[in-house]
């Protein structure tokens, strides 16, 4: 298996588990020093940067716990040496406001010894903001 293919499945399991909603499981495909970052202002409440494998935590709960999940689905995986990067489209709803968010994203993921070491996540934040706006 070369290692674009290894990044991939790696990648794919770890999206899987986000599908179960299934945090520990999700945590299994990070590095301790992962480093995330979502893009977008304070009122979403899971944008920010975070350091390290408690913090990775504390982000996917968090998304986990703001939003139902109606539509995940990535749609193409490309893969670079260390890098993945994922297209895919998602629908989810802001629970705090019963909003739709609807929104293409590309996740740009760096791969260590198999897991994310780093994971950048683009969408359209407008969305995303008025979702979760009062």
């Amino acid at each position: 298996m070369t290692l674009q293919v290894s990044n991939v499945a790696g990648t794919q399991k770890l999206f899987e588990a986000f599908g179960a909603q299934n945090v520990p499981a999700i945590l299994e495909h990070v590095n301790d020093d992962i480093v995330i970052e979502f893009y977008g202002p304070e009122v979403i409440p899971y944008a920010g940067t975070y350091r390290g494998i408690e913090e990775a935590r504390r982000f996917f709960t968090t998304v986990l716990s703001s939003v139902d999940i109606h539509e995940f689905a990535p749609e193409e995986f490309l893969a670079d040496r260390d890098k993945v990067v994922v297209t895919g489209h998602l629908h989810l709803t802001a629970r705090a406001t019963g909003r739709d968010i609807v929104s293409d994203f590309v996740h740009v993921i760096t791969m260590r010894d198999g897991k994310w070491s780093r994971f950048r996540d683009f969408m359209n934040t407008t969305e995303a903001f008025l979702a979760f706006s009062a």
